[in-house]
């Protein structure tokens, strides 16, 4: 199972990929986008992490059966998570790509601009400029204070035991490495990994970390 990152969606690079790899070898894949995000009905600005984990966590329940890797990039890595710990027993193991949890009050609310500030306290709303989108993002303070009922990082560890491999870019610019080394103290599991991919950027999706990922994900599911 796919979990997409924050305004991405399942027809990206590594879905995709992972839709092409998992058919060749007859492997059960599910791919989804959360409200307001690709053909998903909502609007982008009305969503919330829990909201998104919600949709996640339904996909789980309704649309999968059996033990289940979960694969999710940068926002979809938190959900991931958020996934192991509300479903212990339908997660096997957990793929995090350059994962983001807790961004937006680790990372986004500490590097605002002023004026972003003031546009949040004055409108609710700010459009973040993206190098993903010329249009930008929206960017609400709902989403940023409904974001901290889900923190993980600065909680007990999340009691999953399974097998954690994470994969993360060093040149990645909107989740520094620091961040994700603070993931693996988050999951109680033992056996976890976090590999550096040395010029890799935050959407790891060249097709060298394509590979990477698809060799990843086969190691996983022969265990």
């Amino acid at each position: 199972m796919f979990c997409p990152g924050f305004h991405s969606d399942m027809t990206g690079a590594k879905a995709t990929a992972l839709a092409r790899h998992l058919a060749e070898r007859g492997v059960a894949y599910t791919r989804f986008d959360y409200q307001g995000h690709g053909r998903s009905s909502g609007a982008f600005i009305d969503g919330t992490i829990g909201l998104w984990r919600d949709d996640a966590l339904a996909v789980l329940d309704q649309a999968t059966e059996g033990p289940q890797l979960i694969v999710g990039s940068s926002m979809g890595a938190w959900m991931a998570m958020l996934l192991a710990a509300a479903r212990p027993d339908r997660v096997q193991a957990l793929l995090l790509l350059a994962p983001a949890p807790d961004f937006p009050t680790e990372l986004m609310l500490p590097s605002m601009p002023d004026a972003a500030r003031q546009a949040l306290a004055r409108d609710g709303v700010w459009r973040r400029p993206s190098a993903y989108d010329d249009a930008g993002y929206e960017i609400t303070s709902r989403l940023i204070d409904e974001s901290r009922a889900h923190t993980v990082l600065n909680r007990d560890p999340i009691p999953f035991a399974g097998p954690v491999r994470i994969i993360h870019g060093s040149e990645d610019d909107d989740v520094p490495v620091s961040h994700a080394l603070r993931v693996p103290a988050a999951i109680a599991s033992q056996d976890v990994t976090l590999e550096i991919v040395k010029g890799a950027d935050h959407r790891l999706s060249t097709p060298q970390d394509i590979a990477l990922m698809l060799r990843t994900v086969d190691d996983l599911l022969a265990d």
